[in-house]
């Protein structure tokens, strides 16, 4: 089982830190999520994984080692930008690209039409890339980075013009490279997605980690929301001590305890004031996490 892991990596732009000293591990046969607002930094970091920058302070290492130009060619790589050749027929251009990383020219044409058919493109294997939709030339892109059993997979914005269908397809095509242990590392501004696809997350702001954990872990350390509801209007709960009201809908109250006491404190005086349906706690979003964390 590979394992992909960056130590203090700092990259600079003359007097500018685009990246500050980031470091996380993207475990074998895991999918870790890399996300941050634009401008945090997470294409700069996968370009120096990639060593397609220079890295201006830090290290990279494959299982354990400093990472090398051999590793590389090992890894499947998909850039923010598409790297394709617009008059060169998909099925070509995969063939092509896959021979550059030795493999065979048969089982590179073999797997490339599996690609293709599998991500819906079969019939349009021999059309040029600038014949196709954006969103099938991000397929295209896609297969490409699969190709020839890579060691690991560093993917920047994969998902991005994708129907739901083809991010189906996309996620098990990755989930199937996940279980023989590769490391898949993608970023994303698809929350939602990356909270229901993720085993491990990881959070840039300005060029920093600020959040790092499995999502189960990080939606721990955030803020413990309750639900209230009752009979009557729950504007009342804006005078308990202790307790901050985030939104009141009627008899439906969405509030933040300080303390467990606090949270007794509110069950008491709705209590007094009549039945209680509900008090429930409600375990933040990924998104709300985000918000938190990136501010």
């Amino acid at each position: 089982m590979t394992s992909l892991e960056v130590r203090d990596l700092t990259r600079t732009f003359g007097d500018r830190r685009a990246v500050d000293g980031v470091s996380f591990t993207a475990a074998g046969g895991l999918l870790t999520g890399f996300v941050g607002s634009n401008g945090a930094g997470k294409t700069t970091t996968m370009r120096m994984i990639m060593g397609v920058l220079a890295v201006t302070a830090g290290e990279v290492l494959l299982d354990g080692a400093p990472i090398t130009r051999a590793d590389r060619r090992t890894f499947g790589y998909m850039p923010e930008e598409r790297g394709l050749y617009p008059k060169q027929p998909a099925l070509d251009q995969l063939v092509y690209l896959a021979r550059l990383r030795g493999v065979a020219e048969r089982s590179a044409r073999s797997e490339a039409r599996d690609l293709l058919e599998r991500l819906g493109l079969g019939e349009r294997a021999k059309d040029h890339v600038e014949k196709l939709s954006l969103g099938n030339q991000q397929r295209v892109q896609i297969a490409a980075a699969l190709m020839g059993r890579p060691r690991a997979l560093v993917l920047d914005e994969p998902f991005s013009g994708l129907d739901p269908t083809a991010v189906d397809g996309m996620v098990d095509l990755l989930r199937e490279h996940t279980a023989r242990g590769v490391p898949v590392l993608f970023s994303s501004h698809q929350l939602d997605l990356v909270e229901r696809l993720c085993e491990r997350l990881v959070i840039l702001r300005s060029g920093q980690v600020v959040a790092d954990g499995t999502p189960a872990a990080l939606q721990d350390t955030g803020a413990v929301r309750h639900r209230l509801v009752v009979a009557d209007d729950a504007g009342w709960v804006r005078g308990v001590p202790g307790v901050h009201t985030v939104d009141v809908d009627g008899p439906v109250a969405l509030v933040e305890a300080a303390d467990d006491a606090a949270v007794q404190r509110l069950l008491a005086t709705a209590l007094e004031r009549g039945p209680v349906h509900e008090l429930s706690p409600v375990r933040p979003s990924l998104a709300q996490i985000y918000r938190e964390v990136t501010a």
